[in-house]
């Protein structure tokens, strides 16, 4: 049996954008089982660098595939077939 697929969500609080972000995840892995990490990156000046301006940010299994805004139909695409990315 395949290893699950690993979702990390870098957000912040009080982001709308990350609230959407986590709502699209949830909704998928609803769907789709795989598991889902979120990383503040409030708390950190090297993620606050990284990711600050770009927030929400979400990998998939450890590549980066989606910045501001979470498209369901593909996040769907990713999960359902991780080779396909």
């Amino acid at each position: 049996m395949a290893a699950p697929m690993h979702v990390i969500l870098y957000s912040r609080p009080a982001c709308g954008l990350c609230d959407r972000a986590r709502e699209v995840l949830e909704a998928q892995r609803a769907r789709t089982p795989f598991v889902l990490q979120e990383i503040d990156v409030s708390g950190s000046d090297d993620l606050e660098r990284e990711f600050g301006l770009r927030v929400p940010v979400v990998l998939v299994d450890g590549r980066e595939r989606f910045e501001v805004e979470v498209d369901p139909a593909e996040l769907a695409a990713l999960v359902a077939d991780p080779a396909r990315g």
